[in-house]
């Protein structure tokens, strides 16, 4: 089971908010790895590809797509504003944790260093075992 996040600022809610949450994407890709690490234990085992989930090794967004990792819900895109749904968290995830990293990546436009990026594919590692 996940714990899908939807998240908004204001400028994703205003007209052309659409522009914003493509930004609010781009900065989520980078960090995918990161984010993973901070979504849950045993994730893997959900994450597969299928059954409207994304693949934890892949990031991918999408309209009306239940099996991406970030969905824009269907009336977002129609309206070209609104918010977007983070479909990676576990339902054993501190939603906490998970605002907290989306806030920094999204909000703050934190980037992970090469040794961060590491770190967050060695703690992914880590929990699979």
């Amino acid at each position: 089971a996940g714990c899908h996040t939807n998240f908004s600022t204001l400028a994703m809610r205003e007209p052309n908010g659409i522009e914003a949450i493509d930004e609010a994407i781009t900065r989520l890709k980078c960090r995918h790895k990161t984010h993973i690490a901070m979504y849950g234990k045993g994730n893997e085992r959900r994450l597969t590809g299928r059954h409207e989930t994304a693949s934890i090794n892949q990031f991918n967004a999408g309209i009306a797509n239940r099996g991406a990792s970030i969905r824009i819900p269907r009336q977002v895109g129609e309206d070209r504003c609104g918010y977007l749904e983070d479909r990676r968290p576990a339902s054993n995830c501190d939603p906490y944790a998970v605002t907290d990293i989306i806030i920094r990546t999204v909000c703050l436009g934190e980037k992970d260093s090469e040794e961060q990026q590491a770190l967050s594919a060695k703690k992914s590692i880590s929990d699979r075992d």
